[in-house]
């Protein structure tokens, strides 16, 4: 506790400003965003929105405080806690679940806002498979090794799509998996068996997805699935119309036809990024994506600076996370990945969804102001 309260008081000297910077300039940006999407009609106002996205970018800033001030190998040790927490928090679900109109039992409700237990779990999972990955790092392409690593994945997808049967998150946990493989040293060949697992298995589960699931994979290749577009290629051609008609600066914010009229679905949370190409056009759009991958660019390379494996792989994990979010984020607007659910990181409105990123992103800058391991400061009893 003493060396937590230390490293806390020694945050504003050590932490990753950089990252910290980058991250509050694309929440600003996603507040104004916010504030034009939200001010149609349908909303009753947007002053609500506006009150729950600031408090919780306070909160996710507090967050990455706190989380940064943590040596990430103390959490490792508890790996076995996180993985009870993670269960804990899914099985939450059965008795107090809702979908918060968005068809996936996904969320838990409270008083001030709705909590998605899954976003926590992201970070947890981050953590777990870091500690497998460097339990075994020096057999990390061995069987038990990748089982070891498959076991922790599977329980947590599994359960989450039972529990909640939201793909997208499902996914991203799937996506970290594979980013913090990859760069974690795992062989190539088991990849390519990965790969012939899901090219057999993927025609024998297609048949139980639910009907909308399977429409929203198919409609990516079947052009003869609602041509005119008044089913389920609706929110498609509405989102797309939009994201391209500002033309090269946009319509200017609350001048948006569509967005202002409150035609566009979810055009705060999911579809946000339509929202941008309307108002505020091509260059909107660039400032966005400039600024994600800004961020993600930075935990890549706080990841290559750190000389310990574990903490290098929790920037990668980290960095996964994000560039999957964007590309099915931005995929789904411009049609070219099936509709799942998923915000633009720190854009989007969402206050569990802002502040889980400003935790994970803690890790990141903990991995920057200690990037080797300290464990013998913790285990050394120093000279007295």
């Amino acid at each position: 506790m003493n060396r937590f309260l230390t490293e806390l008081k020694n945050f504003p000297k050590k932490c990753d400003w950089v990252l910290l910077l980058l991250c509050f300039f694309t929440s600003a940006f996603g507040l104004v965003v916010i504030f034009s999407a939200t001010s149609a009609e349908k909303f009753g106002g947007n002053i609500r929105y506006i009150a729950i996205q600031v408090g919780a970018t306070l909160l996710g800033i507090l967050c990455f405080a706190i989380v940064s001030s943590i040596d990430v190998e103390v959490m490792s040790e508890y790996r076995y806690l996180l993985v009870a927490i993670n269960t804990f928090l899914l099985l939450m679900l059965i008795p107090f679940g809702t979908d918060n109109n968005t068809g996936n039992r996904s969320w838990l409700k409270t008083p001030i806002i709705h909590i998605q237990p899954a976003e926590i779990c992201k970070i947890t999972y981050i953590i777990i498979m870091a500690s497998v990955m460097a339990s075994h790092q020096n057999r990390i392409s061995s069987i038990p090794s990748v089982m070891h690593m498959v076991l922790h994945l599977g329980l947590l997808f599994g359960l989450n799509m039972i529990v909640s049967r939201d793909m997208g998150v499902s996914l991203i946990f799937a996506f970290i998996f594979v980013g913090m493989a990859f760069s974690g040293g795992v062989s190539l060949i088991w990849f390519g068996l990965a790969l012939g697992a899901i090219a057999i298995g993927f025609p024998i589960v297609f048949p139980f997805l639910a009907t909308h699931q399977q429409n929203r994979i198919l409609i990516l290749f079947d052009d003869t699935i609602d041509p005119q577009g008044i089913n389920e290629r609706y929110h498609y051609r509405i989102n797309l119309l939009s994201l391209t008609g500002g033309g090269l600066t946009g319509q200017g914010l609350f001048n948006g036809n569509r967005t202002q009229a409150g035609r566009l679905f979810a055009q705060h949370t999911d579809y946000v990024f339509s929202s941008i190409g309307e108002e505020l056009g091509f260059l909107g759009c660039v400032v966005v994506m400039l600024l994600e991958l800004a961020i993600i660019a930075r935990c890549i390379f706080v990841g290559i600076r750190c000389q310990d494996y574990m903490r290098r792989l929790i920037c990668f994990g980290a960095a996964s996370a994000l560039i999957f979010q964007v590309i099915i984020n931005v995929g789904m607007c411009i049609g070219a990945m099936p509709v799942i659910g998923l915000t633009l990181p720190l854009i989007s409105y969402g206050g569990s969804s802002i502040v889980t990123i400003y935790a994970m992103l803690g890790l990141v800058s903990g991995a920057y102001a200690r990037p080797e391991s300290l464990s013998h400061e913790r285990y050394i009893q120093p000279l007295r």
